[in-house]
């Protein structure tokens, strides 16, 4: 007795078309994971109240671009990466410049001379007065402005923030106050509010899965 077995068809086609399948299914596998990922971190940074403008940092590309690959490769990063570093060690943060880490005030204006983000040496003086040390021995010591007169709303009566004294109000001394500007501090110890490793592991135990859901039974 003997058995007699055939292929029908192009084997060479056929094995092109599995090909195809397999790498339309690794491409949108990966780029499915990819996508989680970047989801994921997003959350994570709007959860922990850095804002979305800060979660729009975190991008995912896959590669190649433009095309299936059963290679395929995707990476997710951000583009404020010693932020996110800082946030998921816990890093210790100290002043590069001195003894003192100076921490603006809710009363300190958003931005200094330049447009730069606020800090001691951009401290725009000739709207506020000088700033002044204040050592304290216990809690933070503080940069202050002296002979300071807030501003309100007419309407409302909210207060909008504050400018430097006339010379008419120094020498009458009516309505002057002193402004805590800065806090100063030797260090501040971040949060861990940052799991990127641990999610990152999530996503890529998910992969093989995502891979087997887009290959057509």
């Amino acid at each position: 007795m003997r058995l007699e077995a055939a292929f029908k068809g192009n084997l060479k086609e056929y094995m092109k078309a599995e090909f195809a399948t397999a790498e339309r299914a690794v491409t949108l596998g990966v780029s499915e994971t990819t996508d989680g990922l970047k989801m994921a971190m997003r959350r994570q940074v709007t959860n922990a109240g850095l804002g979305q403008r800060m979660a729009n940092t975190w991008r995912g590309d896959v590669y190649p671009k433009g095309k299936n690959s059963i290679r395929a490769a995707g990476v997710v990063y951000t583009r404020a990466s010693r932020i996110m570093e800082g946030f998921e060690r816990a890093a210790v943060i100290r002043s590069k410049d001195g003894w003192w880490l100076a921490i603006p005030t809710p009363n300190a204006p958003k931005r200094g001379v330049g447009g730069k983000r606020i800090n001691p040496s951009n401290f725009p003086e000739h709207r506020y007065g000088r700033l002044r040390f204040v050592y304290r021995r216990n809690g933070p010591s503080l940069l202050v402005v002296e002979n300071a007169r807030a501003s309100y709303n007419r309407k409302t009566g909210e207060l909008h923030g504050f400018r430097k004294a006339s010379e008419k109000a120094v020498n009458t001394g009516r309505g002057l106050t002193t402004v805590v500007m800065f806090w100063l501090v030797p260090q501040v110890q971040l949060k861990r509010l940052i799991t990127f490793d641990a999610e990152a592991r999530r996503w890529f135990d998910r992969l093989p899965k995502l891979i087997l859901k887009n290959w057509p039974d």
